[in-house]
This record gives C-alpha cells, sequence and structure tokens, in this order.
C-alpha cells in the first residue's frame, strides 16, 4: 500500500464509485481496521481487505467482506433516496 490508513479517510469498494464511510479507528497491531458505514454504525475488517490506500481514500476488495458488511454497504445511502 503507498499510504498509511489515517482516520477519517473515506472507505470504497473496488467495484464501486461512491464511498460508503469512513475510517473510525485502526488497530494497535495493524491487523484490522475500524470502519464506519453510514446507516449501520461500525465495522472491524481484516487489513487483508484492503486493496489501495491513496490520496485519502481505502478500497476495499468486496469478496473479502463478510456478508453483514456487505449488505450494510449496500444500503449506506438509503436515506438519501428518500
Amino acid at each position: 500500500m503507498s499510504d498509511r490508513i489515517e482516520v477519517g479517510f473515506q472507505a470504497f469498494i473496488s467495484d464501486g464509485q461512491e464511498e460508503f464511510g469512513a475510517i473510525r479507528a485502526t488497530s494497535p497491531t495493524g491487523k484490522d481496521v475500524t470502519v464506519y458505514v453510514e446507516n449501520s454504525g461500525d465495522f472491524v475488517v481484516p487489513i487483508g481487505a484492503v486493496v489501495k490506500v491513496a490520496f485519502g481514500k481505502v478500497t476495499f476488495d468486496c469478496k473479502k467482506l463478510d456478508a453483514t458488511l456487505r449488505r450494510a454497504i449496500g444500503h449506506a445511502h438509503d436515506v438519501e433516496t428518500l
């Protein structure tokens, strides 16, 4: 990865265009990050799911995320469409 993950970076998935949340925390061990997903709350994600870090953005491989997190990402912008 080219940059260090920092709190506040926007979160994206590799097959999506729109951000779904932001980095809330990084673990002291560097093995995972906590991601706030809009409309769903915090999720702990293994660092192995990160495919890119650049320009204040963290991109995750959707295939490496658990099903609950993928569903939350799918609904991150539901309130905006009402």
